[in-house]
């Protein structure tokens, strides 16, 4: 889909605050309503627009604790490790990466004790990984959510 200049506006205010109604879309823009309606139900269609969800503190709800894990896949094994990757509760990202590391996963932990239990117990143990590396995030600077529009 080609986006001209009015779809990424609408697309910055909707990537700000996925909650901004479009009538107020629509003023910021100065378009209507029912046209805004109508584009963001193109992007919808088209893929642009993924979803729509509510940015959670981890700690908030308990998860004190959040690490990157770099995996070293053995060769053959990855579709078999990546499906179990995704049914462990604490993995909240996995990225397939050149350079030292294969995957590279984004976890979230009640505590270290908990931490350790999810790298020692369950990753692991899997078969298909022959080395990794966890890197206990200690603070987050900058975040940002999605791609520059």
């Amino acid at each position: 889909m080609e986006l001209d200049e009015t779809d990424r506006a609408i697309l910055r205010i909707l990537q700000e605050d996925a909650r901004t109604p479009f009538s107020e879309v629509a003023r910021r823009i100065d378009m209507s309503s029912a046209t805004v309606h109508d584009r963001v139900g193109r992007m919808e269609d088209a893929g642009v627009i993924k979803g729509y969800h509510a940015e959670i503190d981890p700690k908030a709800v308990g998860y004190g604790v959040s690490a990157f894990v770099g995996l070293r896949v053995e060769q053959g094994r990855e579709e078999d490790a990546l499906d179990r990757l995704r049914d462990i509760d604490g993995v909240r990202e996995i990225h397939l990466t050149t350079g030292e590391w294969d995957v590279i996963l984004r976890v979230v932990a009640e505590d270290t004790e908990r931490l350790r239990e999810l790298m020692f117990d369950r990753i692991a143990e899997m078969d298909g990984f022959s080395r990794s590396q966890t890197m206990i995030i200690l603070g987050t600077d900058y975040e940002i959510d999605g791609p520059p529009i």
